[in-house]
């Protein structure tokens, strides 16, 4: 990959339950301008950028008069689609990512494989059915529609934990930490890291 290369890519996607926009700089210092109406996603998406590394611009506006199902699942979306463009052939990137990241006393492994092929496990369980204005059954959710459209494999494990707040940063952050080595850039590959030759579905 050539250090002149920009990795940086805008999606907006209109529906007619949400209008949601996401850019996304791979290689940024952090910064982040989030607005979904949902103040704790907020505050998770922001964690996320923060500790990937990732400068990160998302707007979305939803149906939150419904409930916030749809706005958490199409910014999954679009988040995971930005994600994919800006990685564009995916040459010359370690490809995979994992980190256990603790708070307090929750701890969660993340591992990403930057494959070309959707997956999503988790086994993430919270003991209430919202922190803040979040759904907890949006957490999983979310990060299933970002891994379908960003065509990756995404592995959560929730090793302990009992604080439902600290539970779901640790989260967002593993996952930030794991997909910041995942994208990363690595001398040695000059190509894509596969017997394939190809990192797409």
């Amino acid at each position: 990959m050539s250090t002149e290369e920009k990795r940086i890519a805008e999606v907006h996607r209109v529906t007619g339950e949400t209008d949601v926009t996401v850019s996304i700089n791979l290689d940024g210092s952090g910064d982040y301008e989030i607005s979904t109406g949902i103040g704790f996603f907020d505050h998770m998406l922001s964690a996320f950028a923060r500790h990937g590394f990732f400068d990160l611009k998302i707007r979305a506006d939803g149906d939150l008069m419904v409930d916030s199902h749809h706005t958490i699942e199409d910014t999954g979306i679009v988040l995971g689609l930005a994600i994919a463009k800006a990685l564009g052939d995916k040459k010359g990137i370690r490809r995979y990512g994992s980190f256990a990241l603790p708070m307090d006393e929750a701890l969660v492994l993340c591992a990403v494989d930057l494959c070309g092929r959707a997956y999503c496990a988790d086994d993430v369980k919270f003991t209430v059915e919202r922190i803040g204005d979040f759904d907890t059954e949006m957490f999983h959710e979310f990060f299933y529609a970002v891994a379908s459209n960003a065509a990756m494999n995404l592995h959560l494990r929730l090793l302990c934990g009992s604080n439902n707040h600290h539970i779901a940063e640790a989260s967002f952050k593993a996952f930030a930490k794991a997909l910041d080595e995942a994208v990363s850039p690595d001398p040695r590959i000059t190509d894509v890291l596969s017997t394939k030759g190809s990192l797409r579905s």
